[in-house]
């Protein structure tokens, strides 16, 4: 039953309790949800044994049949298909838990009979962070045999990237070798993963429904079917964004500058919208219209005549515009580009597949077309494309103080190739192409794995060079709002401290102040020899080490591939010299931190 179902005369309870009890579950996420599930399961039945109410009946006996659905997300759509999978599940009456894979204890995994993985794959073919140490587990001697064991596992992936979907690959291999049986088979989705992915959560619930149900049966498991999904936190989704004003665009680094950073910012009025420090923004953006238009040309096609995309009805034109992808290149668009022109250079690049990499990653969408003209179809045009993805940006700021405003730190992508000026799709079209007081479609996306402590008290230490600065500026704002009495210790980064050093006044109001304790900066290029944030890291290592030992969060944000191994590194020798620890104990620390929520990254 739903909360929203509830009326006077179905529940006891009165309907400001309805009410307060709608608020607080909207706060909470699916493990927090679980967790009160519990308690008040408990307390009901410790007032029946003290002689108060009759018992309430629980699933204890049958826990074993309940299907356990594990989640690892970078970026929250894994989490968002594994939400829908488990609404699915409890619609067919299954007994269902989902966990993230952060908050589940590996040597649980004896205990399962039913599993059911949807993650995605980030950087090099690597998990997500809150999927690592499970990920690392099931390699070692301490992972259980899951004789018996029925899995399904679900990939999310980019097939711009060459590892697609290799976390995905990496779990069903490891579990099948432990003795699981695989009795749905692997689907590996690309960005446009929305409708595959509903094919493949029926499909496997098919699979597990069978014994799932004779099991729930046998142990008398009471169960209760939803009539539609869970409450929400918010109406506005990625498949139902909001309409917000993009009210600021403040070009924040240098005239001379190697790098075009802009403030952004976008009202989030009337839209009952909330976030939190360490949330995620997406935005959705428009394509450059004069590159539609050089495309419209080289293929001869009227921008007028009306395309299908999915149940919509359009111009070409503006599916160009604002549907489709033109920016990010991925092999799936040069193979059917390439089928649809017969286009034979093109079709040699699809015999091998690292030559047709090094094609794409030199170009975008919009090259591969206009230096491959040819006679095609408006309809073929389109179905050879997949639709815009919105890009995700780290939020900037903290409620508390910008209220119904939403804060990023966008980076410029600009780069010149084939004789041409290229611009990033989203970064473009916020940093150059849209006026203030346009409208932008936007969702937030919630990251629990980026999250200040509770205790106010606990220090922290922030680790954000170039536009990695954007969550660490929320923090302080939230920090200064809650009059948190936690030191708060902030590394930053960039080439040159008279152009580059981005939030420069706020950051020394933070210092002068008192809520910064302290700030090192690394400008990489204002001396001979190059220093970064990890240098600054080395430096400091044994006041880092002290901080440590204190109880202090680290958080890191920025470039996945290489800062953040450079800093993870960095922490290690600082681990090692200042703790007297060898390599080995030095990296338990820091997953002993990881484990505990001390060590979180936002990396892309």
């Amino acid at each position: 039953m739903l909360l929203n179902q509830l009326n006077a005369a179905a529940s006891p309870l009165t309907s400001e309790q309805v009410q307060k009890l709608q608020g607080l579950v909207a706060e909470l996420n699916p493990i927090q949800q679980a967790w009160v599930s519990g308690y008040l399961a408990a307390n009901a039945n410790s007032a029946a044994l003290a002689g108060g109410l009759p018992a309430a009946p629980t699933a204890q006996a049958g826990e074993a049949a309940s299907l356990t659905i594990l989640y690892g997300s970078q970026t929250g759509n894994a989490k968002s298909v594994a939400t829908k999978l488990k609404e699915q599940a409890q619609a067919r009456g299954l007994a269902v838990k989902l966990v993230s894979m952060a908050d589940y204890k590996p040597t649980a995994l004896k205990k399962e009979q039913f599993i059911s993985i949807v993650v995605s794959t980030y950087g090099e073919g690597e998990p997500p962070e809150d999927a690592e140490t499970l990920h690392e587990f099931l390699n070692t001697k301490k992972a259980p045999k899951l004789d018996g064991v029925k899995i399904a596992v679900l990939g999310l992936g980019d097939s711009s990237y060459e590892f697609f979907c290799q976390t995905a690959k990496d779990f069903e291999e490891r579990l099948a070798k432990l003795g699981a049986q695989v009795i749905h088979p692997r689907a590996d989705l690309d960005v446009d993963y929305e409708d595959h992915s509903s094919v493949w959560i029926d499909g496997a619930l098919d699979a597990f429904e069978p014994e799932l149900k004779a099991q729930q049966s046998d142990a008398n498991v009471v169960t209760m079917p939803l009539a539609g999904g869970s409450v929400a936190a918010s109406q506005y989704t990625k498949q139902n964004p909001f309409v917000g004003e993009l009210t600021t665009v403040q070009k924040i680094t240098g005239r001379d500058s190697t790098k075009d950073v802009r403030h952004i910012e976008i009202s989030l009025e009337g839209s009952g919208i909330q976030y939190q420090p360490g949330d995620s923004l997406g935005v959705y953006f428009l394509n450059d219209q004069s590159k539609v238009d050089s495309i419209l040309e080289a293929l001869q096609l009227d921008g007028n005549v009306d395309v299908t995309l999915g149940d919509e009805t359009l111009s070409l034109r503006d599916a160009l515009i604002e549907r489709l992808e033109l920016t990010q290149s991925y092999p799936g668009f040069v193979e059917k580009y390439a089928q649809l022109t017969n286009n034979p250079q093109l079709l040699e690049l699809l015999a091998d597949k690292g030559v047709l990499r090094e094609y794409i990653e030199a170009r975008q969408t919009y090259d591969v077309i206009l230096q491959n003209p040819a006679t095609v179809s408006a309809q073929g045009l389109v179905d050879c494309l997949r639709k815009v993805q919105p890009r995700l940006y780290s939020i900037a700021s903290s409620q508390a103080e910008v209220e119904d405003e939403v804060h990023l730190t966008v980076g410029v992508v600009e780069f010149d190739s084939f004789g041409q000026s290229h611009l990033g799709g989203c970064s473009g079209y916020l940093g150059r192409f849209a006026d203030e007081g346009a409208q932008v479609k936007v969702f937030t996306e919630h990251n629990d794995n980026f999250r200040l402590p509770v205790d106010d008290s606990t220090p922290v230490i922030m680790i954000g060079p170039g536009t990695g600065i954007a969550p660490f500026r929320a923090f302080l704002q939230e920090r200064e709002a809650r009059e948190a009495q936690g030191k708060n210790w902030l590394f930053f980064g960039n080439p040159h401290f008279t152009q580059d050093f981005l939030y420069q006044t706020e950051i020394q109001g933070y210092l002068k102040s008192g809520l910064l304790t302290q700030v090192d900066v690394a400008w990489s290029r204002d001396q001979a020899q190059k220093v970064y944030v990890q240098d600054r890291i080395l430096e400091q290592g044994e006041q880092v080490y002290a901080w440590l030992e204190q109880g202090a969060h680290v958080y890191i944000c920025g470039d996945a591939n290489r800062m953040a191994k450079d800093v993870h590194q960095a922490l290690i020798d600082v681990i090692k010299e200042f703790g007297a620890k060898d390599d080995e104990a030095a990296q338990q620390y820091l997953k002993d931190l990881r484990s505990a929520n001390r060590y979180q990254k936002d990396v892309y």
